[in-house]
Parts: C-alpha cells; sequence; structure tokens
C-alpha cells in the first residue's frame, strides 16, 4: 500500500484549562504542574502532527496559553462552545474535522485522541491509524487497562466517543473494535500520575516533556 493510500484521519486533542489540569501531579510537580501539563500536550500534538496518517489536529480548549501554543505548532484550535464536558467537546471538534475534510474533497476518518502521551511516536500512531481503518469504530485502551487513549470512527460514520469513568468497557459496549497492536505502546501510555510519567520517560517523552521533568525533585 503506498502513502497516498493510506488512511486518513484529523484528530481532535483536547486540551483542558492548565489551572485544572495534572492536578493528581500536583504533590510532585509543585509550581511545575501547569507547565508540566503544557508541555505534556505540545509532544503529544506535535507528534501527531508530525504522522503522515493525520490531516489535521484539532485542538479543543477554552485556554489561550495552550491555544496560542499548540496553533503555533500546526493545529487547528477551537473553543469548548459546548462547555458540557468532555464527550460534547470532542464532538463539536470532530464536527470540524469532517467539515475540513468535505472542504478539501477528501474522505478521512476522525478520532479523538488523549492530549497526555509525551511518547507518543508517529510511527506507532500510524499503525493503529491504519488498523482502525478496517472498522466503523475503534480504540485504543490506556496503558492501565480501563481507560481509552485513543477512540476512531471512519468516514461517514457516527462519531460517539464514550470517555469518562471505565470507558475501555464502554467503548467495547458500543461495538467499537479495541486495538492492541505489539509495538505501540507510547499510543497507551498516558500520563496521569508520577508513576505514568516515570514511565513515559523511561519510553522516551518528547523534549518539552523532558526538560520539564528535569526539573521536579521527585525525578531528581
Amino acid at each position: 500500500m503506498s502513502t497516498a493510500e493510506h488512511s486518513q484521519w484529523s484528530l481532535v486533542v483536547p486540551v483542558k484549562v492548565l489551572a485544572r489540569a495534572k492536578t493528581r501531579l500536583s504533590p510532585a510537580a509543585g509550581p511545575h504542574r501547569e507547565s508540566l501539563a503544557l508541555a505534556v500536550a505540545a509532544d503529544t500534538v506535535a507528534a501527531a502532527l508530525r504522522c503522515d496518517r493525520v490531516r489535521t489536529v484539532i485542538v479543543v480548549t477554552d485556554d489561550p496559553l495552550p491555544a496560542a501554543e499548540l496553533a503555533a505548532l500546526g493545529a487547528r484550535v477551537v473553543p469548548d462552545v459546548p462547555d458540557a464536558g468532555l464527550n460534547p467537546a470532542l464532538v463539536h471538534g470532530a464536527h470540524r474535522g469532517r467539515e475540513l475534510a468535505a472542504e478539501a474533497g477528501v474522505a478521512a476518518g476522525v478520532g479523538a485522541l488523549s492530549a497526555d502521551l509525551p511518547a507518543l511516536r508517529p510511527l506507532e500512531l500510524a499503525r493503529v491509524l491504519d488498523a482502525a481503518a478496517a472498522a466503523p469504530e475503534a480504540f485504543v485502551p490506556d496503558a492501565a487497562g480501563t481507560g481509552t487513549t485513543l477512540y476512531t470512527a471512519g468516514p461517514g460514520v457516527p462519531f460517539a466517543p464514550a470517555f469518562g469513568g471505565d470507558s475501555r468497557a464502554a467503548h467495547r459496549a458500543r461495538g467499537a473494535r479495541e486495538l492492541l497492536l505489539d509495538g505501540t505502546d507510547t499510543v497507551r501510555r498516558d500520563v496521569d500520575t508520577l508513576d505514568d510519567l516515570r514511565a513515559a520517560l523511561t519510553l522516551g517523552a518528547g523534549p518539552r516533556t523532558t526538560a520539564v521533568a528535569a526539573r521536579l525533585p521527585a525525578l531528581a
């Protein structure tokens, strides 16, 4: 399969207002918590933009700081107009992604990608997206085995993410295909705790996350 024949995707990345982000890392990150949250999101978005299966990254956020930084990386930024929780925000972003694809005359799938994947590697994301193209809906469970780091819906398929709580079970119950591929650990390694951050650094986190982590006494 040539590169031109590979699946193409618009990915929606939800980014919290930094004041409310990464609260479980507060004891370890202290005054660096907001910087760490922004670094993790920026490394995630930068990696997604380097993936040749990704046409567009749409960031949904109401915080002007990540909005500006992630737009500078090449993401499209939209405000959380629904302001009704995570899943409505993702649906809002996916609608914009489908609009952009339609304007370009491209049949692209849409996906919701966690903003907490600082070790994400473009080639691993490409493998997962190619596998996702074989199912109407698909998802990748997180490393802990209860959450979800990526949910996808193919062209023309209703986009119905079920993040929150045990989203792995929720996506399974909706009939989405679970994708557990060897060699895609960086797509599953989200960061919520200090141990998660250590695991991401071991996998090879992006430069922004690595730089902020180097300032944390807990990782000295």
